[in-house]
């Protein structure tokens, strides 16, 4: 593991716990500070980070919170509190 790799899982993981604190400004700069490491270093972001995310303003996405998660056919809707939309695949 190189230490891009490490360092996006510690802030994955700073995220979970800022957004688990009700700190959103600071879990959304853990998100941003993750994603830009990730393109920076052509590394792609672990998927249980990716799924909890919002692609549009970088919320770290708690469900009940600030996230709606619907089940509709063969797929997971997951809404943001600003509209975005991300649909996954059942697991």
């Amino acid at each position: 593991m190189t230490i891009a790799e490490e360092r996006i899982e510690r802030l994955a993981s700073l995220a979970r716990d800022a957004a688990a604190e009700c700190h959103d400004d600071r879990a959304r700069d853990y998100v941003r500070l993750a994603r830009r490491l990730a393109e920076r270093n052509r590394l792609s972001l672990p998927t249980q980070f990716k799924r909890f995310t919002c692609d549009d303003c970088d919320a770290y996405l708690r469900p009940g919170k600030n996230a709606r998660v619907r089940l509709q056919g063969d797929h997971v809707v997951v809404t943001c509190d600003c509209g975005e939309q991300a649909r996954y695949p059942y697991e």
